[in-house]
């Protein structure tokens, strides 16, 4: 067992990647605190007994992260539960189709924003730096809602990278490709092009040069890295560390480049 590292707050993570990602950190050493919206918490419930079987501590908070109160909360009872954060990563939003503005820029950037607001509240008043990490998407040039939001996490990553960085905090996001995760939008497993109606995998899979969709673990990966002592010299950017914020750091098989 790895030696403990610290302490992680992986949000939306009941399933798909954050729960990739939590379960991850806990390998790499950390105990970790999980939090998704109510309607997952037997999927939560499970999250921890699975954390808690490789030996590391964890406790469940139920929060809608676009809630700014309940992201008070969340921050706050996680802190105590565990003496203090070192770790937080965020869910990488589900692309849904046909979704209203109001909904998508609730749940993507209003919530970023405020999930690193409170993230860099708690990891300023413990003085010991920290690592927050954002799900960002390739789309965030693209138009519409979503993408849109997905932009507003660009933008919000760069800002918060540059006014956390003075406390040895690092901000930094992910932008998944297509991935293979149990989405309301592919509720087909990804593991067959056939298998999927509407054509998203197909067209995913031609577009990419390694010819295939990701799976989870290749988002918690790049997340176990930059959440490690290793990547101190990154933040707001997206693959060259050091001097100059930018944007995000990209896990897309090569389907698109920044």
């Amino acid at each position: 067992m790895s030696p403990r590292q610290g302490v992680a707050l992986v949000t939306g993570c009941a399933q798909g990647i954050g729960r990739s990602i939590a379960l991850r950190l806990a390998d790499d050493g950390f105990d970790v605190a999980v939090n998704d919206i109510s309607a997952n918490q037997t999927k939560l419930e499970a999250l921890v007994d699975e954390i808690r079987a490789k030996g590391r501590a964890s406790s469940q908070h139920v929060a809608d992260v676009s809630q700014e109160e309940q992201v008070k909360s969340l921050f706050k009872q996680a802190a105590e539960h565990h003496g203090g954060l070192d770790v937080v990563s965020l869910d990488s939003a589900e692309f849904i189709p046909r979704l209203e503005w109001d909904r998508v820029m609730n749940i993507n950037a209003r919530g970023t924003f405020l999930c690193y607001k409170y993230a860099g509240i708690q990891m300023i008043k413990q003085g010991r730096g920290g690592r927050i990490i954002g799900a960002s998407s390739p789309t965030g040039t693209l138009p519409g809602p979503y993408c849109a939001s997905k932009f507003a996490v660009r933008g919000l990553t760069q800002a918060a990278a540059l006014e956390f960085g003075a406390h040895g905090i690092t901000v930094n996001a992910y932008a998944p490709g297509c991935i293979d995760t149990p989405l309301p939008s592919l509720s087909v497993t990804a593991a067959s092009v056939d298998g999927d109606p509407s054509g998203m995998i197909k067209k995913n899979i031609a577009m990419s040069p390694l010819k295939k969709i990701g799976v989870p673990e290749d988002v918690s990966n790049l997340v176990s890295f930059l959440a490690s002592k290793e990547s101190q010299f990154i933040t707001g950017y997206c693959s060259l560390a050091g001097t100059h914020p930018h944007l995000q750091i990209s896990v897309n098989g090569g389907t698109y480049f920044d």
